[in-house]
């Protein structure tokens, strides 16, 4: 079964099987799938993990999640500087964690550190025929 994960400034997604090795983007971020599995206790959804390495200073772009997508977000390591719809900014350190509703748009995704990598795990839950899991939000729907 394949992701689909467009982080980056282009638009186009990018697929990505839950083997595949991780991606690079030009922003500093490099996504790797980590799981996937339909839920059997909740028929048409499935649960699917990927990993965020933020370099120093490294950042994703503005993006919003598939329509069905509830987001649990974990710090791994390092801080994660974070802005979620028109909630406050703010820092999350190693072994917290914040979540994403559904429709919400992440503004703000981002090592907070200039100097030491950080890292994130996302685990979305979703309709298991969303594919397109994460799109770049263009500037006008950002409210900026």
């Amino acid at each position: 079964m394949k992701i689909r994960i467009a982080l980056g400034t282009a638009c186009a997604a990018l697929a990505l099987s839950v083997a595949a090795p991780a991606i690079a983007h030009n922003d500093g971020a490099t996504v790797a799938p980590n799981f996937e599995h339909a839920l059997p206790n909740l028929p048409g959804k499935s649960l699917t993990a990927v990993v965020v390495d933020y370099a120093p200073g490294g950042a994703s772009p503005p993006h919003e999640h598939a329509k069905s997508a509830f987001i649990y977000a974990y710090v791994v390591s390092g801080a994660i500087e974070s802005q979620v719809d028109d909630g406050p900014k703010r820092i999350y350190h190693a072994g917290e964690s914040f979540f994403e509703a559904p429709g919400a748009i992440h503004r703000v995704s981002r090592n907070a550190s200039t100097t030491e990598p950080a890292k994130l795990l996302a685990v979305f839950v979703v309709d298991t025929g969303d594919k397109v899991l994460t799109t770049p939000v263009k500037q006008a729907r950002q409210g900026n």
